[in-house]
């Protein structure tokens, strides 16, 4: 299950999965993992305050732009990382140059937040800061081109969901395990 409270421009998501804090931790911070689920780009982070954090396409993701006339940029998303405490909490600035309307907008701040339950559960919560970033903020909430067959604007909720079904089924939304 998945839940999203929104509150002025910032966005926060919650997802309990059965998995170890570990498990999700890597799956958001390994590139191996990230090109299993959500849009499939490979993730690359630079764990350590004022390191950097760039997101590049998957061949995947590269087709399904290329078919819809989308051109896909080396570089999907970057930023900055501010906060690491692994496998418990990541903060870092985010900013999306699939579009060049998100491009000028302002780096956004993300957190992850990852909370041990009992029975071998966890919960994520995702918090996204969109103040500057309207054009981002309807496309991470899912209400910007909601209905494209590629999934293209499912947002966080999408891609929790995705990542989900990854760690508890061996299998995300595109099929690989």
């Amino acid at each position: 299950m998945s839940t999203m409270t929104e509150t002025g421009t910032t966005q926060i998501y919650r997802v309990w999965i059965k998995a170890s804090p570990q498990q999700i931790w890597d799956a958001i911070t390994k590139p191996e993992w990230t090109l299993r689920y959500g849009y499939t780009n490979a993730a690359d982070y630079d764990l350590r305050p004022g390191g950097a954090y760039v997101s590049r396409p998957s061949d995947e993701m590269r087709a399904a732009g290329e078919a819809i006339g989308f051109p896909t940029p080396d570089v999907v998303v970057d930023g900055e990382v501010v906060e690491v405490d692994p496998p418990r909490r990541l903060v870092q600035t985010w900013r999306m140059l699939m579009d060049p309307r998100t491009a000028a907008e302002p780096f956004t701040r993300l957190t992850y937040e990852i909370e041990p339950r009992p029975n071998g559960v966890s919960k994520l919560t995702v918090t996204h800061e969109l103040a500057g970033a309207p054009v981002l903020a309807a496309l991470v909430g899912g209400d910007f081109d909601s209905d494209e067959p590629q999934g293209a604007g499912g947002g966080w909720a999408w891609v929790l969901s995705d990542l989900k079904t990854l760690l508890e089924t061996g299998s995300g939304f595109h099929g690989q395990g």
